[in-house]
Formats: C-alpha cells, sequence, structure tokens
C-alpha cells in the first residue's frame, strides 16, 4: 500500500507571504499530501523565500540545509519573490530542486506530482511585466488570526525596493472576492483577519462599472458577520485617507492600530528614496488619528543608513521620532540591492555608522513601547487569546496591540476576555485581570 506523500513549508518575510504559504499547501493538501512540519521528515519541502533583507537571502539556504538534513532525498523547492527576482541564483544553491515564480508557485500541485532529486534545478518562471492576474489568499488553520490578502505587486518606484521586480505591478481582486473569503474565514471560527497586501492603499475595484477603493472594501468587509476584529496592516501615508481614519475610529470591527512607514524623518532622505509624502504629511496623519483615537497604537517603519544619511539627518530622523506620538518602531538597516537605484547613489554610508544608528533607533523603539504600555495600565480592553504557551504562560493582544500574558489555560484560547490591565512585568509583557 502506498504511504500517503509528505510536504512541509517555511516562509521568510512579510505576512503577504504567509497568506499565499497557507493557501498553496492547502492547494497541495487537497492534491493528496499530507503537510507535516518543516523539522519533520517530508518528501517536499518547499521555502517560501523574501527579497527585503540580506538576512532572508542567507536565511533560505540554512533552510535548504535543514530540509536535506531531515531527508537527503527530498525534493527542495524555492518560491517567493528571491525566486521570481533571482531564480537562476537561487537554482545554483546545492540541494535545490525546482524554482517557480510569481505565478507558476500557485500551481505548485502540478510540479510535484513526480518528485524526486533532480541532476540540475528546473526553473518555472513567467516574465514579471508579464503577471496581470491576482491570486486571492488568506493563511488559515494555525493560527488565531487570518492574513487577507487583498493587493499584490506595486507601482511605486521608491529607490531602494525590489518588491516591483519581484511582484510586478498592482492588483488586487473584486470587493465580492475579498468578502468571499472573509466569510470563509469567519467559517473556521477565527476571530481577527489581518488585512494585507504589498500597497494595500492601491486597491481600485473596477469591476460591476464602479470604481471602489479601500475605504469601499473595508466597509464591505466590517458587514462580514462572524468576524469580530481587522486589523489594517502596513498603509503609506499618503493613502491613509481622512475617510479611512475616521472609519475605522467608528467602527466596532476595524482596531485603532496602524502601521504606516515612515522610512526616514528627513525631507530629502524621502526625496531621494522617491516616497510620494513629506515629514510634514507624516505628521498629519499621526495627529488625526490620535486625535480620534488617543489609545491608539501606531507603529512605525524607518530605514536607517540610506545613501546621503548624514550624522544631522539621522539627527533630524530621531528626533522627529521621538516627538511623534506612537508606540514602536520597526527599524531596517539599509542593504543594498542590486538592480535599484539607490545602489548607484553617493553619501554611502559605512556599515559599522548604520549599526550604531539602528541600535539607537531601536534603543527609542524599546522605549517608546514602555511609555505606551505604561500609558495603557488601569484601562480596559479586550483581549483576544493565542493557543501558543511559553513557561505554562499564554498571550494575546488587546484591540490597540498591547501584548498581555496570562496564566494558560486552554479554555481562553481564540477567546476575546475584557481585561483589565496592570503591570507591565520584566520581560516587557503587560499583565492584567480577567473583569467576570
Amino acid at each position: 500500500m502506498n504511504q500517503t506523500k509528505k510536504a512541509a513549508f517555511t516562509t521568510l518575510g512579510c505576512k503577504l507571504n504567509f497568506s499565499e504559504t497557507s493557501i498553496i499547501s492547502r492547494k497541495v493538501e487537497a492534491a493528496g499530501f499530507e503537510k507535516t512540519g518543516f523539522n519533520a521528515k517530508a518528501d517536499v519541502y518547499v521555502i517560501n523565500t523574501c527579497t527585503v533583507t540580506d538576512h532572508a537571502d542567507k536565511k533560505f539556504k540554512q533552510y535548504v540545509k535543514q530540509a536535506l538534513k531531515q531527508n537527503p532525498d527530498a525534493m527542495v523547492i524555492a518560491i517567493g519573490c528571491y525566486a521570481q527576482l533571482k531564480p537562476e541564483e537561487l537554482a545554483d544553491v546545492e540541494g535545490v530542486d525546482m524554482v517557480l515564480g510569481i505565478e507558476e508557485k500557485f500551481r505548485l500541485p502540478q510540479y510535484i506530482q513526480h518528485l524526486g532529486k533532480k541532476e540540475k534545478a528546473e526553473i518555472h518562471s513567467c516574465e514579471v511585466a508579464a503577471s496581470t492576474a491576482f491570486f486571492s489568499a488568506y493563511s488559515a488553520g494555525d493560527r488565531t488570526r487570518s492574513f487577507l490578502k487583498i493587493q499584490d505587486g506595486c507601482d511605486y518606484p521608491c529607490t531602494y525596493c525590489t518588491i516591483p521586480m519581484a511582484r510586478g505591478k498592482s492588483r488586487n481582486g473584486t470587493v465580492e472576492e475579498i468578502v468571499a473569503n472573509a466569510t470563509e474565514i469567519a467559517n473556521q471560527g477565527i476571530q481577527e483577519i489581518v488585512i494585507t497586501g504589498v500597497n494595500i492603499g492601491t486597491f481600485t475595484d473596477y469591476s460591476n462599472g464602479q470604481k471602489r477603493a479601500f475605504s469601499d472594501l473595508i466597509k464591505a468587509l466590517d458587514q462580514v458577520n462572524g468576524i469580530k476584529r481587522y486589523r489594517i496592516s502596513s498603509i503609506e501615508p499618503n493613502l491613509l485617507t481622512d475617510e479611512i481614519i475616521e472609519f475605522v475610529a467608528q467602527s466596532g470591527k476595524f482596531l485603532p492600530h496602524f502601521h504606516i512607514p515612515l522610512q526616514s524623518g528627513s525631507n530629502e532622505l524621502l526625496k531621494r528614496m522617491k516616497r510620494r509624502y513629506l515629514r510634514e504629511l507624516y505628521a498629519e496623519k499621526v495627529q488625526k488619528i490620535k486625535s480620534l483615537m488617543p489609545h491608539a497604537a501606531i507603529g512605525v517603519d524607518v530605514i536607517i543608513g540610506f545613501p546621503g544619511e548624514t550624522d544631522d539627518r539621522f539627527l533630524e530622523t530621531y528626533k522627529f521620532l521621538n516627538e511623534l506620538d506612537i508606540a514602536y518602531l520597526h527599524v531596517f538597516t539599509y542593504s543594498e540591492r542590486p538592480n535599484t537605484e539607490a545602489v548607484k547613489m553617493d553619501g554611502v554610508v559605512p556599515k559599522p555608522v548604520r549599526s550604531k544608528r539602528s541600535k539607537m533607533l531601536r534603543g527609542l523603539s524599546a522605549k517608546k513601547l514602555m511609555a505606551f504600555y505604561q500609558s495603557q495600565l488601569g484601562t480596559v480592553h479586550e483581549v483576544l487569546f493565542e493557543k501558543a504557551e511559553k513557561e505554562n504562560r499564554m498571550f494575546g493582544y488587546t484591540e490597540n496591540y498591547v501584548k498581555v500574558v496570562y496564566p494558560y489555560d486552554a479554555k481562553l484560547v481564540n477567546t476575546v476576555q475584557k481585561i483589565k490591565l496592570q503591570t507591565v512585568d520584566s520581560q516587557g509583557y503587560v499583565t492584567g485581570e480577567i473583569l467576570q
């Protein structure tokens, strides 16, 4: 009797990648494979790659070695942004059998009908410019929340970024398709949806003879029964309209949590990056959010060490962030990416200086987060508890993204509880008391 073949998946990078890995793995299961953990023995290992940082590139090779250690005869397949951008480079990694591009990854089941190691890695990849299809996706089965993909690709020519080269032009599904996916998620008992994509604010649906924007989509999602909470993932400041902010402020489901990329607090650097706003607009957006939702959490992406970042321009960024009413930072140390405009720019910042500045901003982020958490103590929030257990403790997030720790209780998993926030513990988590 033939044993069921096993497939294992791992994901590098963003929430969008997680949603795509989830839908691809479900297609593979539907084709007759059993899904297993990446640290277990499998017949095929699939690595969903990222190209945003050098770290993600290096991590890929570590995962290939990990897979072959589990099963030297297993088929190893690379998918994702790095696979689209540099297929030959991945194909040359020892142990890799197949590289699938931007559209081909969604047809993975047909590529693994005949398993086995290849003498030479196969590359199946269309030109990114030829990719116009939108493949809907959402994560499910292994999380309390689901990442719902609403959009793919990007038309913004930021000088440091390879995403448009890896994912192509901006495109999205229809409002109806995305609402249908949200309904499927609700039917699985998942409480929270994180709306994700490459540049979600560009969402534009021309179906049914009308033009519907991102604001129209979130209003439609707000009507889906069974979903308690929605989070909007990263959205560009120039696309975060007053209409969106005002809707979130009065919605019972959309949470007071925004993640807004800044990248630099220097207008000169924002121009060099070809961002579509200046720091003044960014400050206006933060002020608008906090005026309507004083308890809102605002997260900020910032790139340190971009070419032309002098000491004065870095200090400009530091002071700007220090004065903003924000909750935390995601700090990215600039790394040179081939075929981007920034690679040819003058004013290269030495790597030790980049590292020092990144450390300074990470320190500022820790200070900001602690201040935000302290400001929430004594208030009552709704916490969605996750199933992960660590040292007999469980974790959950308030609607405004405060991470709460609580003694483990299996009955609380995937439930929303009213909690009075009490203290910040030594590990930086917030403790609280469940209100009956």
